[in-house]
């Protein structure tokens, strides 16, 4: 019995692993440089903070997280399309907030490089990008 519950655990840490490795590998064209992540006086909740740099047309997967993010464009021009809402591009320093769970796609609509800082308020010990179906 407990070698079930122990096998059960690790298969479901390993396909949790799987999931995101999938959804990182589908963005090509996208490097994620992570920089800070922390507890927050909220129990249960962190924060993440990542540089994301998006080569000339890359387009990140559809997808969510589970709790809110800011994005904050610094440098280039990236377009947000926001499930129920109209696009935007935004241009260096300017930001857009994310709700909880919304899926969304980010894309590089300038000729250069373009570069997000993202940061998310997010449930701990959960995934961090959730692929939309």
């Amino acid at each position: 019995m407990k070698t079930s519950r122990i096998m059960a655990a690790a298969l479901l840490i390993v396909g949790s692993g799987l999931a995101l490795q999938a959804a990182r590998a589908q963005q090509a064209g996208i490097q994620r440089t992570d920089l800070v992540q922390h507890d927050l006086g909220t129990p249960g909740r962190e924060a993440i903070q990542v540089r994301v740099d998006f080569e000339p047309g890359a387009v990140s997967i559809k997808h969510s997280h589970p709790g809110e993010e800011v994005a904050y464009v610094l440098e280039g021009s990236l377009e947000y399309r926001l499930e129920g809402r109209a696009p935007v591009t935004l241009h260096a320093g300017e930001a857009l907030f994310i709700p909880d769970g919304v899926a969304h796609v980010a894309k590089n609509v300038g000729s250069g490089k373009a570069s997000e800082l993202a940061t998310y308020i997010v449930e701990k010990d959960t995934p961090l990008v959730v692929p939309a179906k």
